[in-house]
């Protein structure tokens, strides 16, 4: 299948293939608006964000776009995406795109994510059958855990052109209380590799990296879960209540 800039008939630039050229320009570059993505309840735009000569696509989520929850903040989901970039940062995992919080886009404050290009029919669901990514997924659910994901759908995890997978839609996590909702469930009840928990145990040190992106109390439960993970050292079992896995499922 075409990737989904084909699919939609987009004449995107050549990517920046220099990570650091790509984070100056999504942290520092001019953000025009492409269009409007389809299928999402907040509002997601396609941008072009330029600095000089270097320019990449990235997505674009307005605070003003957010539609009200009645179990998270008002204002907060494009923080949290921010906040997921950052805790996938300090794993060491590259699970979640580069991602910034910018108050000088076209609709005001805003996560600005650099665009991942992939066919909208590999998502999770496909990928996982191959039995290729264990290890990928693996990270993806203890990042999930951590992050309290209350929405992992099939179709948020993505694969890049290069082969590496990508999680995005992170503006559900994070809340105080246990939520987790997601379609990763195939290693519940089974010992988390040494590996894993190993890179958790940097968390509870570094809450200066969430800065102005969580309340405290989200601090404290962001920690309390890794803790409990540390402690426990296995995958979570599933509730058996619906609300285990997020709909639609992809």
């Amino acid at each position: 299948m075409p990737l989904l800039s084909q699919q939609a008939g987009l004449d995107l630039p050549a990517p920046v293939t220099d990570d650091g050229v790509a984070r100056e320009v999504l942290a520092h570059g001019a953000v025009e608006v492409i269009g409007r993505m389809p299928w999402s309840s907040n509002a997601t735009f396609l941008t072009e964000v330029t600095l000089g000569d270097d320019a990449l696509i990235a997505i674009y989520k307005p605070q003003a776009g957010e539609r009200p929850l009645w179990d998270f903040a008002e204002g907060t989901l494009c923080r949290r995406e921010v906040g997921a970039y950052v805790l996938s940062d300090l794993l060491g995992w590259a699970l979640v795109p580069h991602t910034v919080l910018r108050d000088d886009a076209p609709y005001g404050l805003g996560a600005l994510q650099r665009f991942v290009d992939h066919d909208p029919d590999e998502h999770y669901f496909e990928l996982q059958e191959s039995g290729e990514r264990v290890d990928v997924f693996r990270r993806f659910a203890v990042f999930d855990i951590v992050a309290n994901n209350t929405d992992r759908k099939g179709g948020h995890l993505l694969l890049g052109e290069d082969g590496h997978v990508w999680g995005i839609d992170h503006g559900v996590c994070f809340h105080r209380q246990w939520k987790l909702r997601t379609v990763i469930w195939e290693y519940a009840g089974e010992p988390v590799p040494q590996a894993l928990l190993d890179a958790v145990e940097c968390v509870p040190a570094r809450l200066d990296a969430f800065a102005d992106l969580l309340s405290p109390p989200e601090l404290e439960a962001l920690i309390a879960r890794a803790e409990r993970l540390l402690k426990t050292r296995r995958f979570p079992l599933q509730s058996g209540d619906y609300r285990d896995y997020p709909w639609p499922m992809v």
